[in-house]
C-alpha cells in the first residue's frame, strides 16, 4: 500500500514536470495524454486506498525526514485515515474530469500546454495537503496551492485584470496565511513537535490549555483566507478571471475546500475551545447569508456561481464551529460534485456564446443546449436543496446542527443559514431561468451548438454524483464513517443528538418533505420563476425602490473599495511617506546632499582666508600679533 500512497500526489507531479518542460516536444496532445493519464492513476489508486480503509486499514508513519533539531523531526509523511481517503476520492475525481473538459475548453488556446501543467500540479499540492501527517507537510502544501492558484488566476497575463485577480488573491491570502504561520509556530514552541498525533496527545494532556484559543483563532484566519470566509473573502470572486476549468477546481474541490479540511482535521483541537468555535460559526453564518445576497445583484454567470461558493463555503464552516464535523465534510464532497457541475456548465455556455458571461445577453439556451441544460439543472437542483438531490442532504444536516448547538452565537448562525436556503434557490433559479429559459438575446442569425463529447461527458459524469452521492448520509454523518479521524466533545455531540432521530434514507427525506428548508428552498425557486419568467419588469423596479440598499449589496458591500482605501492607498501612502520624507528630504536632501552642502559651506569659508594675496596675509598676521598682545597685557588675570 505505501507505494500506492506515493503514486497518488507525485504521478500528477511528474505529469506536471513533463507537459511543462517538455511540452514543445510532447505536444498538446501529448500534454494532455500524460497529464489524464497521471491523475487516472491517481484516481483509482486513490479508490484502492478508501477501499482498504473501509476494511480498517490505515496508515501515519514518515516518508521522509528532511530536517533533525534536537528532538524535533522535520519530516514528509502520510496520515491516511477515512477523512484523508474521502478527499482523495473527491479531489482525484474531480480534477480528472476537470482534465478531460479542459481538451474542449481550451482547444484553441496557445498556452495550452502550460494549463495542463499547472492543473496537474495544483492537484499534486492539494494531494500533498490533504495527505499530511503533520504541519509542516500541511504548511507546503498550503503554500503550493496558493501559488499555483496565483498562476492559473493570472493565466492570461496579458489582461490587465487578470493580473490584478491573480496579485489580489495572493495578497488577501498572505494576511491568512500569516496568522496560520503562527498558529502553527505557536503548536511548535508550545509541544515541540509538529506531528498531528503527538500535537493532539499534548493538547489532551493540557500542554496547549494556555493557548488553544489563540492557536485554534489563528489556524482558523489561515482557513478564512484559503475558503473565503468574510472579511478575507474578497479575492475568490475576482478568480473568475482565470480560464473556467480551473475555476471550477479552486472552487470545487481543491484550494478553497483546503480550511474546511483543515480545521476538521484539528477538531480534538477546536473543541478544547468553546470562543474559537464561537467564532467559526458566526464567520461561517455571515459569509452564507451575506454572500448568498450578493449573487443576486449579479450578471455574470461566472461570478454567481463563484458567490455560490462563497456562500457554500459560509455553510461548511458554521457545521464546523457547531461541532458538526461530519456533516460539514459531507456537504463538502456533495457540494464539489454540483458546484463543478454549474462550473463547466456555464463553462460550455460560454463556449457557444463565443466568450459572452453577461446572462443578460442569453436565454433560450435550453433548446440548442439540452446537455448543458440538464446536467446544469441537475447542479442547480442541488445547490438550492431539493430531495432526493444530493445537496438536500448535506445542507440539511448543516442547518439542523446549528439549530441544536449550544455555542454561543448559534441562534443568529441558525436564521442566517435557514434564511440563505432561499436565497441560495432564488439565486441559482435565477440564473437557470436567465441564461436558459425566455427569448433568446443573443445574434439568433448565429445561434449557439452543444459544445463537443469532451465537454459534456464530464458535465454528465459529475450529475450523477450530484444526485445520488447525498444518498449515503447514513453512513458518513450519522455512522461511524469517520470514526477516530474526527473528535467530537460529548457535550457538543449534536450530530449524536441528529443520529438518534434518523430512521433510515426514506424517513430523513419524508422528513425533509415536512421541514422548514424544503418550503424555502420552493419558495426561492417559485420568486426567481415568477421574476424572471412571468414578470421580467420587476427586478428592475425592485432594484430602483431600494436603491441605497440594492447598490450595497451590488457593490460587495463596499469591502473592495474598502481594502483598496486602507490597505493599497494606505500602502502607498505610506511609501509615499517613505519616498518623499526618508528618501528625498532625509537621505537624499539632509545626509548625502546635506553632507556636500556643508562641505561646501566650509570649503568657502574656509577658502577666504586662502586667496593668494601676500597683503591680505601680512594684515591677518599684524591682527593676529594684535590680539595677542590685547590679551596679555589687558585681558589675562594678573599673577
Amino acid at each position: 500500500m505505501k507505494a500506492l500512497y506515493l503514486i497518488i500526489p507525485f504521478a500528477p507531479l511528474l505529469a506536471a514536470i513533463v507537459a511543462g518542460l517538455a511540452g514543445r516536444r510532447v505536444g498538446r496532445v501529448g500534454a494532455h495524454s500524460v497529464t489524464i493519464f497521471a491523475v487516472l492513476l491517481s484516481f483509482l489508486c486513490s479508490c484502492v486506498v478508501f477501499w482498504d480503509v473501509l476494511q480498517g486499514n490505515t496508515f501515519n508513519g514518515p516518508v521522509y525526514t528532511w530536517l533533525t533539531m534536537g528532538e524535533t523531526r522535520l519530516e514528509i509523511g502520510f496520515l491516511i485515515d477515512p477523512l484523508t481517503t474521502l478527499m482523495m476520492v473527491v479531489v482525484t475525481f474531480v480534477s480528472l474530469m476537470v482534465h478531460v473538459y479542459t481538451i474542449g475548453y481550451m482547444a484553441e488556446d496557445p498556452g495550452y500546454q502550460r494549463f495542463f501543467s499547472y492543473i496537474s500540479l495544483f492537484t499534486f499540492a492539494m494531494l500533498m495537503l490533504v495527505m499530511a501527517n503533520n504541519f509542516l507537510q500541511l504548511f507546503f502544501g498550503w503554500e503550493a496551492v496558493g501559488l499555483v492558484s496565483y498562476l492559473l488566476i493570472g493565466f492570461w497575463y496579458t489582461r490587465e485584470s487578470a493580473v490584478y485577480a491573480n496579485l489580489k488573491a495572493f495578497l488577501v491570502n498572505r494576511v491568512g496565511d500569516f496568522g496560520f504561520l503562527l498558529g502553527i509556530a505557536l503548536i511548535l514552541a508550545t509541544t515541540g513537535t509538529l506531528d498531528y498525533v503527538e500535537v493532539f496527545d499534548a493538547a489532551a494532556a493540557g500542554e496547549l490549555d494556555t493557548v488553544i484559543t489563540l492557536t485554534c483563532i489563528l489556524l482558523f484566519i489561515g482557513a478564512m483566507g484559503k475558503s473565503a470566509q468574510f472579511p478575507l473573502h474578497v479575492w475568490l470572486p475576482d478568480s473568475m478571471e482565470g480560464p473556467t476549468p480551473i475555476s471550477a477546481l479552486i472552487h470545487a474541490a481543491t484550494m478553497v475546500t483546503a480550511g474546511i479540511f483543515m480545521v476538521a482535521r484539528m477538531s480534538p483541537l477546536y473543541e478544547m475551545s468553546e470562543t474559537a468555535r464561537s467564532v467559526v460559526l458566526v464567520i461561517g453564518a455571515i459569509t452564507a447569508l451575506f454572500m448568498g445576497l450578493v449573487a443576486l445583484t449579479q450578471y455574470d454567470i461566472k461570478r454567481v456561481v463563484a458567490y455560490s461558493t462563497l456562500s457554500q463555503l459560509g455553510y461548511m464552516t458554521a457545521a464546523l464551529g457547531a461541532s458538526a464535523y461530519s456533516a460539514a465534510m459531507f456537504h463538502l464532497m456533495t457540494h464539489a460534485f454540483f458546484k463543478a457541475v454549474l462550473f463547466l456548465a456555464a463553462g460550455s455556455v460560454i463556449i457557444a456564446l463565443h466568450h459572452e458571461q453577461d446572462m443578460r445577453k442569453m436565454g433560450a439556451l435550453r433548446k440548442y443546449m439540452p446537455i448543458t441544460y440538464w446536467t446544469l439543472l441537475i447542479g442547480a437542483i442541488a445547490s438550492a436543496g431539493i430531495p432526493p438531490f444530493a445537496g438536500f442532504f448535506s445542507k440539511d444536516a448543516i442547518i439542523e446542527a446549528v439549530h441544536l448547538s449550544q455555542t454561543p452565537g448559534a441562534t443568529f448562525a441558525y436564521l442566517c443559514v435557514l434564511s440563505c436556503v432561499f436565497v441560495t434557490a432564488a439565486y441559482t433559479f435565477r440564473l437557470v431561468f436567465m441564461a436558459f429559459h425566455g427569448e433568446p438575446r443573443f445574434d439568433v442569425a448565429h445561434p449557439p451548438h452543444e459544445s463537443p463529447k469532451v465537454v459534456t461527458v464530464p458535465l454528465v459524469l459529475l450529475a450523477i454524483p450530484s444526485i445520488a452521492s447525498g444518498w449515503w448520509i447514513g453512513s458518513v454523518v450519522f455512522g461511524d464513517y469517520f470514526g477516530s479521524s474526527i473528535v467530537v466533545n460529548p457535550a457538543h455531540a449534536n450530530i449524536a443528538t441528529m443520529r438518534q432521530e434518523y430512521h433510515g434514507l426514506w424517513g430523513y427525506l419524508l422528513h425533509g418533505l415536512t421541514a422548514a428548508p424544503f418550503w424555502l428552498a420552493l419558495a426561492g425557486i417559485a420568486t426567481a420563476w415568477y421574476l424572471y419568467r412571468v414578470r421580467t419588469d420587476l427586478p428592475k423596479k425592485i432594484a430602483m425602490r431600494f436603491g441605497p440598499l440594492y447598490a450595497l449589496v451590488e457593490r460587495k458591500y463596499g469591502f473592495d473599495e474598502l481594502y483598496q482605501w486602507l490597505f493599497a492607498g494606505g500602502a502607498r501612502t505610506i511609501g509615499e511617506g517613505f519616498w518623499k520624507g526618508g528618501d528625498q528630504r532625509t537621505i537624499d536632501g539632509l545626509l548625502v546632499n546635506g553632507s556636500a552642502r556643508l562641505v561646501g559651506w566650509f570649503s568657502s569659508v574656509v577658502s577666504l582666508f586662502q586667496s593668494g594675496l601676500i597683503y591680505k596675509y601680512a594684515v591677518l598676521m599684524l591682527s593676529g600679533i594684535l590680539l595677542g598682545m590685547t590679551w596679555f597685557l589687558f585681558l589675562a588675570p594678573k599673577g
